[in-house]
């Protein structure tokens, strides 16, 4: 008998973002059968070269068509350094294809003129900030975009030095209060940082993009 659960492929460049999403997915998705591709050279390569290189794009096509072969039904990658490798690859694709930060810079231009972009990567800030002064263009809105990158905080994490990061991050986020109406997370790894400083210290709007992005499917495939 065929099974008639909905497949979703995950591609992953930060194998510590797997149970994120894994939890996102049982909340918000739970009739979805899910399946993770993890390739963290991705990431490395990048941020070495600090951009996606046509051989790092490449292995990333490769990715998303075994991802197809294997029978999903829509393909998140959750990597935002990949976002424009991604959206050169969605002509291609023979499923919908998303890129995890889509749905949060909609949300982001929803919300305010003036827009904090935050990140830990710099292959990952320029990215986010382009794809938001995009999507405002095709929205008609006018907005400002101030990108802060947290130089050392990406690599404080992954040396499991997560204090380091931490501080880092909050230190990032306190240049853009109060000039911001909202502050975009270029990396879903901040999320958990953002969530505390939101309670504590800010009534500012801090976006991430875990769980837009997976909201997003979830409305994709309930369609």
């Amino acid at each position: 008998m065929t099974d008639p659960r909905k497949r979703l492929a995950l591609v992953h460049t930060v194998a510590s973002l797997v149970p994120r999403f894994r939890e996102l997915s049982a909340e918000l998705v739970p009739e979805v059968e899910t399946f993770d591709i993890v390739d963290e050279t991705l990431l490395r390569d990048a941020t070495k070269e600090g951009r996606v290189s046509l051989d790092t794009a490449r292995r990333l096509f490769a990715h998303l068509a075994a991802a197809e072969a294997h029978g999903a039904d829509a393909i998140l990658v959750t990597c935002s350094s990949m976002g424009g490798a991604v959206d050169a690859a969605r002509p291609f694709s023979g499923v919908p294809l998303l890129r995890v930060d889509q749905a949060m810079a909609e949300r982001a231009v929803e919300r305010g003129s003036r827009i904090g972009v935050l990140a830990t990567l710099w292959s990952t800030l320029r990215p986010t900030a382009a794809l938001i002064e995009r999507t405002a263009t095709e929205a008609g809105r006018d907005v400002e975009v101030r990108d802060r990158l947290c130089d050392g905080a990406f690599e404080a994490l992954r040396a499991g030095d997560t204090e380091a990061h931490d501080a880092l991050v909050r230190d990032g986020f306190r240049e853009l209060l109060g000039w911001a109406d909202v502050i975009v997370l270029a990396q879903a790894s901040m999320a958990r940082v953002a969530e505390a400083m939101e309670r504590e210290e800010t009534q500012t709007p801090i976006l991430s993009s875990p769980r837009l992005g997976m909201e997003r499917v979830r409305d994709l495939l309930a369609g």
